[in-house]
């Protein structure tokens, strides 16, 4: 795969039409806009195939990860995996029922709180995941290939600094605090 900045791709192109259609705009941000999407796309693509293999999909994937990141006892709160896996009350609930569906995780009164649910990791589910995440890192690392350490690092830094700019900085309970 070639690295040389004079390589263009589909995007270069777009953006050479608008110059030429519309020379009064400022079509730039499409290029960085459009090039994201396009990457969604491709990583979508290569995680679904990854996952796939190992009886998942990619939400499966974030709750199952967001157990096993938590540490023993690989428990959360619904509210904080909604919170992790940015989405809606329904969404998890409909995550949890497939993965609960297939053995992977439990629901249960907390301990501390038995008015509070929590949601711990099985050993199945722990087992799924611990399988799945050498495949799904060698999937990151191929996409990735094209680019050198450095390229990498300034790249994260880059979509840290977009991300941290649009808001979306972890909450206290993500940093567990």
């Amino acid at each position: 795969m070639s690295t040389g900045a004079s390589s263009g791709d589909a995007m270069d192109v777009i953006l050479a039409q608008w110059a030429r259609e519309r020379p009064d705009l400022d079509c730039s941000p499409m290029g960085v806009i459009g090039r994201i999407s396009q990457l969604q796309r491709e990583v979508f693509l290569a995680q679904r195939s990854t996952f796939a293999k190992h009886g998942l999909d990619a939400p499966s994937f974030d709750v199952l990860a967001a157990l096993r990141r938590a540490g023993e006892p690989y428990q959360l709160t619904p509210t904080a995996l909604m919170r992790t896996a940015l989405v809606t009350s329904g969404a998890i609930t409909q995550r949890l029922d497939r993965l609960e569906e297939k053995g992977l995780i439990t629901r249960g009164r907390s301990e501390a709180d038995g008015r509070a649910v929590v949601v711990t990791l099985t050993e199945a589910g722990r087992s799924a995941l611990d399988a799945a995440l050498p495949d799904h890192l060698d999937t990151e690392h191929a996409l990735l290939a094209g680019l050198s350490d450095t390229d990498r690092e300034q790249l994260a830094e880059l979509l840290r600094r977009f991300l941290v700019a649009l808001g979306r900085v972890p909450s206290a309970e993500q940093v567990g605090g």
